[in-house]
């Protein structure tokens, strides 16, 4: 099973709000997930993200690919530069 990390569109028409979930790549976007690793609200100033940081190193250890709006978060939270410390260190 291909996995990937991405975002699950919650709220109203024109307030979106993000989930981060891990999800079978073949499931549609706001389909079925295997874990939800945190959230995404960008009508916030600024925006706010709250990633559930060993959950989410889990998983990209494990193999699961993040989507191109999923890795721009996860930097921004600075897990992409923990993954990569800990695959360097091995």
């Amino acid at each position: 099973m291909a996995v990937k990390i991405r975002l699950k569109r919650m709220g109203a028409k024109r307030s979106p709000f993000y989930r981060v979930v891990v999800a079978d790549s073949r499931s549609p976007r706001d389909g079925r997930f295997v874990e939800e690793i945190g959230t995404y609200n960008p009508l916030t100033e600024p925006a706010q993200i709250k990633i559930k940081e060993d959950r989410a190193i889990y998983w990209l250890q494990t193999g699961a690919q993040p989507s191109d709006s999923a890795r721009n978060l996860l930097s921004q939270v600075g897990i992409m530069k923990k993954v990569h410390e800990l695959r360097q260190s091995k």
